[in-house]
């Protein structure tokens, strides 16, 4: 085969270095390209923290994107640009995509200054480089066998450092990092290459500048951004997006070898994004462009979520190096014989192959499977079987001795099936034998099994498991053996008893024993599987998760953790589903798959007499899997859905996982179903159903009518011990009469709206008249039981926890009403048509669901392993062991600090031999280790004065029997830090350690006072302070005259001029955000962000404001300033000044409140770790907490029932307190699973804490006593302020440096704005034209 001896030749020199010595699953640094030294035309950056270079001018234009380019820039922070760079500021902690162009090897804060690392950069047309680079690029893209570059560029980063920040007690990191970058191009196209050696990266991100006060550390960005141009936002590329993705850089690859990441960056015919290499990985699923600011990142690894609030990473955070499991290839698959799509009429707008939008094909791809874990360096076991063994050759034979099923290859690490898979790999010419080159794309044409009639279809998705793989799947007629119920098993292996097992019925069920075990029933009124049971006649809703890999026609989308959410209406069986932010096209194309949407209208179908629904069978614990074939393409897609049970607010939690391909729906077609009957047959604890299903799509004049095959089942737990009693028919038929799907561009939301009877096979309502509590034309509540009496006769009746005459029914508050049976020491929490019981801190709720017990917090190992646990009622405490220092949770040896001199002497005196003449004189030593100002000899009596040395200060000395000298104390070497050291460190910390010259630091005189004068950086102006550091107000001055703080300073000779006024904002509902020395001004348009009518509203020079709040009745605006240690007010009303109302105490006041109701602030300041309180005016000024606060910051407050809360950020323990607005009854709200609550605001309109942390990238919800915790966003960047208005929140984020807007039902991101001055925003507060019922 000729295309085989060119493969070889061509890869060859690329298997030598594959396969030299030392080699394991990471890059060796000698396999760099060569770099430092003395090579012809190699440069290096000065050192420093935000260095460029010179332009390098290039032999010819580099393409990148669709621009050629005559020049490079090498920067310090990891990056080259086309252009100059900005200052560091105004990127280096954002997020792609840049508004200048970048190549990003690794985009991270560094600092080569005091010698911390070398950067080397040099263009090389070098024979040997070029064919090096060849190779690798060829190794990433197979396809790219005439590609010849005439050019390099090579960039290295050596052992460089990250920025860190200038304190007192850190140690410098010895963490440094090796990286390189080499762009490869000819005339035509341009290729980058970044290598990532082993243990180059060792660290992986950078705290940014102007931090204050949190430690975060953003990971660094990889990847590439055109920049803006023609006026918009430029496409961009992605690689990383956390920090586990950059540790992935030298662990894994996208061209099969580790560590070495290959792209196409630059064209001369149409390229819209950069592509990734498909070696190791296939083009990206979505890439940001200027239609989409979000980029696919190729390392992210992406699974469905096991939890329906808490997405856990795939890595684990502790993981060392990847543990590479074998790879073996399995046997062949016999050809297929090619089944062509039929094909629509020639006039319609249907591609079912529609392109990729990236411009890639599938030609090159080998086997259909979906994308594999993204960060996996080897290729999946289908690939691999692809390209060691395709069609046409023989697979290697096996010894007759070894069975078939054993005979494996098996590779002990990826650089062997790497080696295996290149040696073997098809070229572009031969990539796809014969009869597969006129075959349909694998998904459109490969066979699949086909299932007999009645087969039970058993789909398992298990969390993290490869993608599928058509050619491996099973079929089984059993149960669904994964299920798991959680620990809640029927079982006749020992009899358990109502006795035993009580608590695993549902509160509103009862227990029943039978001969065989025990068994659940619900209660009259309610409905269900005994498990779970709910309200007969009540509405019910859902929440949960969509996950995809998609082929839409020939386009791959992936989503994960997309938010669902279903409304049921139980008493007429309508059930309204919707699905946020499905990427397009796969929204478009999921509109005819009602089945998604379905399964809850089965699940809630309104029920004919003697049948039931699938709630009363299954309960809330099942798995629904289904298989959907699309004609006439044949598309296949398999979706698995699995609820989780029900939460404490009786909302039921289901996960969806959607694999395979879908027909391509252009836009603008609207999607028909016709109303439907399905019958469902009924076995032990599975339930199947076959049919098939017509939809239309239409456009103007064009109407197409299009079906597909459906086959489903649902396996659950049952009970087996009361089957006996179980009259449910063994065949049913639910009748839908209603569908809709629609899909809201606006919105980006995938709605399916059914309504759903279950009944008797063949039952036709529509021919006779039939009561209207069984086809739901009642006129009931949607809360309200509908009962039927003779004819068409009917009485409404209002759910359990509901009343009402049953046309209206309301909520019962049964915690107000004493219609509860919590215990004493237990909470009572109404919830809608029921209540619950919650415990405070420290206890946990017993199996009665109402009496509290203690927690046993030593059993769960909360303490330091040297350390001893006490466990107290409510409480515990930890006490380090003997032999350790430390709080008991962090317990470490006891130092033992060194000798002083004195303690030296003494040591060595005591040692000597007592028969010397005299004796040794033996120092004395205070308790630190000082000599004693008087000395006096032992033996001799003789006693003199010693200085801080022990050297005797002349003519001090007495003989004996003589009174001793009077000696005067020595001065401590060190004396504590002043009012005035201590601020400026603080902002020292703030600045970075380098403060910008209009940035203030306070100066202090040699003994640590304030200077009587103090000046603002190199601004010019000017004050005069106080012993406190205040300013003397009427002292400040205009730049160019120095103000009279000190006798040998004239007098001005202008007057200074007025504070800054407040620019007045207009009327209606606006935001206020902190931003360092100003405070802006965003409006809203209902909830949409006004960006362009946003402004500076006031500018407070000096400043760092960090708090902000509004006072609705006084119109007034109030902040905290960590520069000036206050707290000021300004009114809105035009012409008014800043007020400063306390200024005094205060060290870094951050979170600041307001209750508009007692006319009080409150405040918190994380340098005296205090929380305060004073009167709106800055009198009654009172401490609240100073104990068990270690980092302060955000505090909010609900007027109306008179409770504050707050956040602390404290790193070993974080957590958010509780107490009333007086200080009585603090308590911990929450403190597990949070990382950094930065932001805190406490929501009027749903009564709701809500908190944005820094650390989970979550935005979360609980009730105010911490129950009913719910995630609205789960990928925040770095949040740092937030507050509610209407159905929406906005925080401030520094990784954006702007407001962000979420809805709080979607959590869907609705809008940003980013202020044209790129700095750090801080508090923000939402004004509105009325007081609400509570505030932030």
């Amino acid at each position: 085969m000729p295309g085989k001896g060119r493969r070889w030749r061509r890869l060859l020199p690329l298997l030598a270095s594959l396969l030299l010595p030392g080699w394991g699953a990471a890059l060796p640094r000698a396999q760099l390209f060569p770099f430092g030294g003395p090579r012809r035309g190699e440069q290096a950056l000065p050192e420093g923290d935000d260095e460029s270079s010179l332009p390098l001018a290039l032999p010819s234009p580099l393409p990148f994107y669709e621009t050629r380019f005559s020049q490079l820039y090498v920067g310090t922070n990891g990056i080259i640009s086309t252009q100059d760079f900005p200052r560091e500021t105004q990127y280096v902690d954002d997020d792609l995509p840049t508004d200048f162009p970048v190549i990003a090897p690794f985009l991270s804060d560094i600092d080569t200054s005091g010698g911390r690392g070398k950067i080397y950069y040099r263009l090389d047309n070098s024979g040997k480089v070029l064919d090096r680079a060849t190779q690798l690029i060829q190794a990433g893209f197979p396809s790219a066998t005439n590609f010849a570059p005439h050019n390099t560029f090579v960039a290295t980063w050596e052992n460089v450092g990250a920025y860190e920040e200038v304190t007192r007690n850190s140690e410098p990191s010895t963490q440094r990092n090796t990286f390189q970058a080499v762009l490869a191009y000819s005339d035509s196209d341009a290729y980058a290459i970044f290598l990532y050696p082993e243990d180059g990266i060792q660290f992986f991100g950078t705290r940014p500048k102007e931090s204050y006060n949190v430690h975060l550390e953003l990971p660094a960005r990889v990847g590439f951004s055109r920049g803006d141009y023609q006026r918009r936002e430029g496409p961009f590329y992605s690689v990383t997006s956390s920090e586990q993705s950059v540790k992935n850089l030298y662990q894994t690859s996208n061209s099969g070898i580790p560590g070495v990441w290959v792209f196409h960056i630059g064209s001369t015919s149409q390229l819209d994004n950069v592509l990734s290499a498909t070696t190791g990985k296939r083009p990206p699923l979505s890439l940001g462009n200027q239609e989409s600011t979000t980029a696919h990142n190729i390392l992210e690894t992406e699974y469905p979520d096991s939890n329906i609030y808490y997405a856990e990473a795939f890595y684990d955070g502790n993981e060392g190096d990847f543990e590479y499991l074998p790879v073996a290839p399995t046997a062949r698959v016999p050809n297929l014989e090619p089944r062509p799509s039929a094909p629509l009429d020639p006039g319609d707008h249907f591609d079912y192959s529609e392109p990729r939008h990236s411009g890639a094909r599938l030609e090159a791809d080998p086997e259909p499977t979906l994308d594999p874990p993204a960060s996996s360096p080897l290729l999946p076991y289908a690939e691999l079987d692809a390209l060691l063994f395709p069609e046409g050759e023989e697979e290697p034979s096996v010894a007759s001795s070894v069975s078939e099923e054993n005979a494996r290859t098996v590779y002990e690490s990826p650089i062997e099936a790497v080696t295996a898979i290149l040696l073997r790999r098809p070229s572009h010419e031969d990539a796809l034998p014969p009869q597969e080159k006129d075959r349909g794309t694998p998904l459109e044409t490969e066979s699949l099994p086909v299932y007999p009639e009645g087969e039970v279809l058993l789909e398992g998705f298990p969390d993290n498991s490869p993608p599928f793989n058509h050619r491996r799947r099973v079929v089984g007629v059993d149960e669904d053996i994964s299920f798991n119920p959680d620990g809640f098993t029927y079982s006749t292996a020992s009899v358990g008893t109502c006795e035993q097992h009580y608590s695993q019925c549902s509160r509103h069920a009862a227990c029943t024993d039978y001969s065989t075990g025990f068994c659940c029933h619900c209660k009259d009124k309610f409905y269900g599987n005994g498990r779970h049971c709910l309200p007969e006649g009540a509405a019910h809703r859902l929440n949960g998760k969509v996950s995809g890999n998609l082929l839409v026609g020939q386009t791959p989308v992936h989503f994960s953790g997309v938010d669902l959410h279903a409304y049921i209406v139980g008493n007429d069986g309508r059930a309204y589903t919707a699905i946020s932010h499905i990427p397009q096209p796969a929204a478009r194309s999921l509109m005819p798959l009602a089945p998604i949407g379905g399964l809850f209208g089965w699940l809630f179908a309104l029920e004919k007499p003697g049948y039931e629904n699938g709630f009363r069978i299954a309960g809330a614990k099942f798995t629904h899997n289904f298989e959907a074939v699309f004609y006439p393409g044949e598309e296949r897609i398999f979706v698995k859905q699995t609820a989780d049970g029900l939460d404490a607010e009786n909302y039921l939690g289901i996960r969806s996982e959607i694999q395979g391909q879908v027909p391509y729906i252009p836009e603008n077609f609207t999607v028909h179903m016709a109303p439907y009957k399905e019958i469902y047959h009924y076995a032990n604890s599975v339930v199947t159903s076959t049919s098939y299903r017509e939809y239309s799509l239409t456009l103007g004049s064009i109407n197409q009518t299009f079906s597909y095959r459906l086959r489903q089942n649902i396996t659950y737990q049952d009970c087996p011990h009361g089957r006996h009693r179980s009259l449910v028919p063994a065949s049913q038929q639910l009748t839908v009469d209603r569908i809709f799907a629609l899909f809201s561009e606006e919105e980006k939301v995938l709605r399916y709206a059914i309504t759903n009877q279950i009944g008797s096979l063949g039952d036709d309502s529509t021919s006779t008249t039939v009561n209207p509590c069984y086809d739901g034309t009642h006129t009931c509540d949607t809360m309200a039981r509908c009962q039927p009496g003779s004819g068409l006769d009917y009485a409404c009746e209002c759910a359990p926890g509901y009343q009402g005459d049953g046309k209206e029914c309301v909520d019962i508050n049964e915690c107000a009403e004493g219609f509860r049976r919590c215990s004493q020491e237990s909470v009572c929490v109404n919830t809608p048509g029921s209540y619950r019981c919650e415990c405070p801190s420290g206890y946990q709720l017993a199996a009665d669901r109402a009496t509290c017990l203690d927690v046993d917090e030593c059993v769960a190992g909360r303490c330091h392993e040297a350390a001893a646990c006490f466990n107290s009622p409510g409480s515990f405490s930890c006490r380090c062991q003997t032999g350790y220092e430390g709080d008991g949770f962090h317990c470490s040896p006891e130092s033992v600090p060194p000798r002083t001199r004195c303690e030296h002497e003494r040591l060595y005196a005591t040692q000597q031999d007592p028969s010397l003449l005299g004796g040794a004189h033996i120092p004395d030593c205070d308790d630190q280790g000082n000599y004693r100002p008087l000395q006096c000899h032992g033996s001799t009596g003789e006693c003199w004065c010693v200085d801080g040395d022990g050297k005797e200060v002349a003519g001090s000395r007495t003989p004996p029997g003589v009174s001793p000298p009077h000696c005067r104390a020595t001065e401590p070497t060190q004396r504590p830090q002043t009012m005035c050291e201590r601020w400026r460190e603080s902002l020292l910390e703030h600045y970075g350690g380098s403060p910008r010259g209009d940035q203030y630091v306070p100066q202090c005189d040699t003994l640590g006072n304030f200077n009587p004068l103090q000046c603002h950086g190199n601004s010019g102006y000017c004050w005069c302070a106080d012993e406190s550091g205040r300013e003397i107000q009427g002292t400040r001055s205009e730049p160019g005259v120095t103000p009279p703080c000190l006798p040998s300073v004239a007098p001005p000779t202008v007057q200074p001029s007025p504070r800054p006024d407040v620019s007045p904002p207009s009327t209606g509902t606006f935001l206020l955000y902190a931003q360092g020395q100003q405070v802006g001004y965003l409006p809203l348009n209902g909830t949409s962000l006004n960006r362009q009518a946003a402004k500076t509203l006031l500018s407070l020079h000096g400043s760092i404001v960090v708090g902000i709040d509004y006072d609705c009745r006084g119109k007034m605006m109030y902040w905290t300033d960590v520069a000036g240690r206050s707290i000021s007010r300004a009114s809105l009303e035009p012409g008014a000044e800043p007020e400063t109302v306390i200024n005094s105490g205060l060290m870094s006041p951050e979170g600041l409140a307001i209750d508009h109701l007692r006319r009080t602030m409150f405040w918190t300041d994380s340098g005296l770790d205090k929380i305060e309180s004073a009167r709106l005016d800055g009198s009654e000024r009172r401490v609240l907490f100073a104990t068990d606060l270690v980092n302060p910051r955000a505090i909010a407050v609900d007027p109306i029932r008179g409770n504050l809360y707050w956040t602390d950020w404290n790193r070993e323990a974080p957590k958010i307190e509780t107490s009333t607005v007086t200080g009585e009854h603090r308590r911990i709200l929450i403190n597990q699973d949070i990382g950094l609550p930065n932001g805190l605001t406490f929501d009027p309109f749903s009564k709701l804490i809500c908190w944005a942390d820094a650390g989970t990238k979550r935005l979360e919800c609980a009730l105010p006593d911490g129950g009913g915790r719910r995630v609205i966003q789960n990928n925040l960047n770095y949040p740092f302020s937030i507050v509610s208005y209407a159905n929406h929140f906005y925080h401030t984020d520094w990784r954006r440096d702007g407001v962000i807007a979420v809805n709080k039902d979607s959590g869907a991101f609705t809008g940003e704005y980013l202020p044209e001055q790129r700095t750090h925003l801080y508090g923000i507060t939402a004004v509105h034209p009325y007081c609400p019922g509570g505030r932030k």
